[in-house]
């Protein structure tokens, strides 16, 4: 059956897009893997390959597999603008979708559960299946040992995916690896649209990162009580627990942080992007409803929850998406492929820190409708989540490591046990005694700009209230015009302090002199950034080219000494 709509009234495409569909009918290959950020527009180039494969034959009928139950309604309105009618309501109990379908819509889950319903589908007819965030496809090994029975024989298989690597080694299914010479595997994309490239194009907005850091004290099982400064180099369990303190709806971090936001949020909405909405990804289900209940609290605003992956949730999150409310809560629902451009204001208070959902979740904020729309995410001052934050615009393959012959698989279980246990073995047993949250930096195209000032200050204020529409290039001349200002009041500070009294600096702990030499660090990258026009990660990246070690969230005192000198001397 030949799609409906005429080539005439279809949507037009990007510039991509238009590359990566050459590229597609230039190869007339079985596998082709799309990876493009969040944002881009994978769906509308799947679609448009769906609609030239049947209507010159290739393919008699398409599948589309995504990862949610959402997504398939999503999925479903989306090819009908091409005039291909998907069916999303489809089971595996049905075997047969009705003869006015162009396909169907199903999800990963659904496929692992009978793979064999859909292989006899794709064996009946000639099929496009269109595999939607295929890293999926490496979950769970029914997933995808699901998709690969069920599609191993398919005339055309398209995959697409934002984030093109996962957590793990499993492979991802229908993706060609190219092995380097230490045996490592790394997966190889057809066509690729990172998230720099969508950036300089103007097809995503560019996201600046309020960090707060802030004590956090508890109570651990033991009745010890523990204080520490959210930021600071700790160990992986006091970062952990720090983190969740911080998140904890009983202490104040959470309660600022959230008032914070909505600060930022009417700024927005006041200064140019009157739809502009706001989203709270949590952790849990329970904190998701506590933090509704402190945002109605602290603001007088309420908020819409979605709290599971079903057809209310859906219909919570189309709704929505079409309205002027404000503020939406989410656990997991809202991560991934969800369709909400008027999202502009993000609160990351999950303690998940892969970079796969990261990326996801950074990812509902960066959908561009016009120029000089800038996202602003909230998020805590740690290690894990600054670096991942400063390596925004890295873009990253599936790297699959040789196994050693030396491992050992008692450990690796024990070590695999420990990190699924991770988030059980804190919760309950530590009591939140206080907590409170300080804007530590800014975080904006791999730079940070700013000191540490108290939430709800003036100088927080001046952060918050930033304008909503402005080009990369103002929005760091704001940057380092308000970091400069900083600095000259923490100077005049200090002069005056000196005439008052004798002069004595306080010996710094390393952790102190890591945290001023960060700061001095991310200053010079500033302003040679605004000298060169260069951006923030790639002058980073030279200095860890020349200098090696890590990123500067992980670096050590003698690394950012040495990387300081570097760029003084360039």
């Amino acid at each position: 059956m030949i799609p409906a709509a005429p080539p005439e009234t279809l949507p037009s495409l990007r510039v991509w897009q238009r590359k990566a569909m050459v590229a597609y009918h230039r190869g007339q290959s079985r596998d082709f893997l799309a990876v493009a950020t969040p944002g881009a527009g994978k769906t509308t180039f799947a679609l448009r390959i769906a609609y030239d494969l049947l209507a010159d034959g290739t393919v008699d009928t398409v599948t589309v597999v995504a990862p949610t139950e959402h997504l398939k309604t999503q999925w479903a309105g989306a090819a009908a603008r091409f005039g291909i009618q998907l069916d999303p309501s489809f089971r595996n109990a049905s075997v047969h979708s009705a003869a006015d379908f162009h396909g169907v819509v199903v999800t990963y889950a659904q496929i692992g559960a009978d793979p064999a319903v859909h292989r006899r589908r794709t064996l009946s007819r000639r099929t496009l299946v269109i595999l939607d965030e295929i890293h999926h496809a490496g979950d769970a090994r029914t997933w995808g040992e699901g998709v690969q029975t069920a599609f191993d024989e398919a005339e055309r298989r398209l995959c697409l995916t934002g984030t093109p690597f996962r957590s793990d080694d499993n492979p991802i299914p229908f993706v060609e690896y190219e092995e380097d010479p230490d045996g490592t595997k790394r997966s190889r994309a057809d066509a690729l649209y990172g998230y720099r490239d969508a950036l300089a194009d103007g097809v995503v907005r560019p996201v600046m990162f309020m960090a707060y850091s802030g004590q956090a004290k508890w109570r651990t099982s033991a009745g010890d009580e523990l204080a520490v400064r959210l930021g600071q180099p700790l160990t992986k369990d006091l970062t952990s627990q720090a983190w969740r303190t911080a998140l904890d709806p009983e202490g104040e971090w959470i309660k600022q942080v959230i008032r914070a936001a909505d600060r930022r949020l009417a700024s927005l909405r006041a200064a140019g992007i009157p739809d502009a909405g706001g989203l709270i990804i949590a952790s849990d289900q329970n904190s998701a409803r506590s933090y509704a209940g402190i945002l109605k609290r602290v603001t007088g605003k309420s908020a819409a929850i979605v709290l599971s992956d079903d057809a209310g949730s859906s219909d919570k999150i189309a709704k929505f998406a079409e309205s002027d409310e404000e503020w939406l809560v989410a656990v997991r629902m809202v991560s991934e492929g969800v369709d909400i451009p008027r999202l502009a204001v993000g609160v990351y208070a999950t303690n998940a820190h892969t970079p796969l959902y990261f990326a996801q979740a950074i990812g509902r904020f960066v959908r561009s409708r016009r120029p000089g729309e800038t996202a602003s995410v909230f998020l805590p001052s740690v290690i894990p989540l600054l670096s991942l934050a400063e390596n925004l615009e890295a873009d990253r393959d599936h790297v699959i490591k040789p196994k050693s012959q030396d491992e050992d698989p008692e450990l690796l279980l024990e070590q695999a046990q420990r990190v699924l246990n991770e988030g059980t073995e804190l919760g309950g047993q530590r009591e939140t005694l206080e907590s409170n949250a300080e804007l530590d930096q800014v975080i904006f195209d791999g730079g940070s700009f700013g000191l540490p000032v108290e939430a709800g200050s003036a100088e927080e204020q001046e952060y918050l209230g930033l304008p909503g529409l402005l080009t990369q290039e103002q929005v760091h001349l704001l940057l380092q015009k308000r970091q400069r200002e900083q600095m000259a009041k923490q100077k005049s500070g200090a002069r005056t302090e000196t005439v008052e009294r004798p002069p004595a600096e306080p010996a710094m702990t390393n952790a102190q002199k890591r945290l001023k030499l960060r700061k001095q660090l991310n200053a010079l990258v500033g302003a040679r950034s605004f000298a060169t026009n260069e951006p923030h990660g790639k002058i980073h990246a030279m200095l860890r080219s020349k200098c090696g070690g890590p990123p500067s969230a992980q670096a050590t005192i003698e690394q950012l000494e040495e990387r300081i000198a570097v760029i003084r001397s360039l």
